[in-house]
């Protein structure tokens, strides 16, 4: 059969869908990802449910499967995921054309439902869907968090690490097929560890992955900031191999807010693990993502957050409006922020953004960085350098010479900034 993997939401949501891949694939089927214009025997959609806006996406792509589906371009619809996890009694009511709704766990379950069977020993195994010198590691799954405004931990469960040694396989196997760049994600990367022998384990996991040869960056993604190991932060000063980027929501910084989006730290705590990360790691590049239009968040409120972005100048930074999200200890409050004014503060802050970042950038210009060449266009090279996570960061555009290709690093000068891209030339 041919069948179509289509990812909706996060980088853990893709994760997961190549592990199907893997297994699809050893059934001796053709596989696709993220294909739009060809016919298949079976589509699965890998939905999200986290925020309104994935919602709507993911229903929308329901639609248009199912759609082709009667058109007789696809055979059958599968829906896994967030949203099928979240809905998938009002889902299988209003969609009945759908010929099967499977939540977060249920990949064996969806490769029976094929008619394809399960081969546990390619548990660890997956068709990489990304630049093929750079993959994902999934190191958990769930959250033991529970912030009030957050649906994670109801779709997904408590935290579930995966054991270190099969971590390390896994990155083996990924360096083994080109991959230089290994990204860890989950849920919480701070609590890695705490649920399978009581203690936070992300250093001792950092200095195992750095140690296979082939590996020649490390790159984390959503560390929770309460609970972040110093030792972590030591590693990132030291280790060469590991990146000095570090994404880490934060949220909001007023006590008030934060306590209400039970956080589980004020803003005195936040700000002494942010200084002690750019004293420790000078150059540090820090990612963030904030919540605006919490239920009660006031105007002044809303200022000491826009005068901490002023005055923190993050490297990289999202920030979305408040929406309300069932079953949420925060759908109890009353949603009272007009949803303009969510908006127009989100818009605010992103303009701020905006100015510091192109601060940031026109800094670089005249210094040489180390720098991961992703792709070649007919006129110029496209890189990051160590501060850049790949599709969310800035991207290099350098000047083509014969000696580099795709997947080599390179030692490159900046030439010209804007907001979130830099030009250089390779000097070595």
């Amino acid at each position: 059969m041919v069948i179509n993997i289509i990812t909706l939401g996060c980088s853990k949501n893709l994760v997961d869908s190549e592990y199907l891949l893997r297994q699809l694939h050893t059934n001796g089927h053709k596989v696709l990802h993220d294909e739009t214009k060809v016919d298949a025997d079976v589509v699965i959609l890998n939905t999200c449910g986290f925020i309104l806006d994935a919602k709507e996406e993911s229903i929308n792509s329901i639609l248009h499967y199912t759609a082709l589906k009667k058109q007789g371009r696809v055979g059958k619809v599968i829906v896994m995921g967030c949203l099928s996890e979240r809905y998938s009694v009002e889902l299988k009511k209003e969609m009945p054309e759908v010929d099967g709704f499977f939540g977060v766990w249920d990949q064996k379950e969806i490769i029976s439902s094929i008619g394809a069977s399960y081969f546990p020993e390619m548990g660890n195994d997956r068709i990489i869907t990304t630049l093929p010198h750079t993959a994902f590691l999934k190191i958990s799954e769930g959250c033991n968090r529970r912030c009030a405004f957050c649906a994670i931990p109801g779709i997904r469960g408590n935290q579930r690490s995966k054991q270190i040694h099969s971590l390390l396989d896994e990155t083996k196997t990924l360096a083994g097929r080109g991959s230089k760049e290994i990204i860890l994600i989950a849920q919480d990367l701070t609590n890695y560890g705490i649920d399978i022998r009581g203690r936070r384990e992300l250093a001792e996991l950092l200095k195992r992955i750095s140690a296979v040869e082939l590996v020649e960056w490390i790159r984390m993604h959503y560390a929770f900031p309460t609970g972040f190991q110093e030792e972590v932060i030591d590693l990132m000063a030291n280790d060469p191999k590991i990146c000095n980027y570090l994404d880490i929501p934060i949220q909001h910084v007023n006590d008030r807010i934060l306590s209400l989006m039970n956080r589980g730290h004020n803003r005195k705590q936040l700000e002494k693990l942010l200084n002690n990360l750019r004293k420790k790691v000078p150059g540090v590049a820090l990612r963030t993502t904030l919540l605006v239009g919490f239920p009660g968040e006031t105007d002044e409120e809303f200022e000491e957050l826009y005068q901490f972005v002023e005055a923190t100048r993050f490297d990289r930074l999202g920030v979305f409006p408040y929406s309300r999200e069932d079953d949420t200890p925060s759908a109890k409050l009353t949603d009272d922020v007009p949803q303009a004014v969510k908006e127009e503060r989100a818009g605010r802050i992103m303009e701020l953004q905006q100015k510091i970042s192109l601060e940031i950038n026109q800094e670089k210009i005249g210094k040489t960085f180390k720098v991961l060449v992703d792709s070649e266009e007919s006129e110029y090279f496209i890189g990051r350098t160590e501060h850049d996570s790949p599709e969310v960061d800035n991207e290099v555009f350098i000047e083509k010479i014969s000696s580099v290709k795709p997947g080599d690093f390179a030692m490159v000068k900046i030439t010209d900034a804007a907001e979130f891209d830099l030009t250089g030339t390779v000097v070595s």
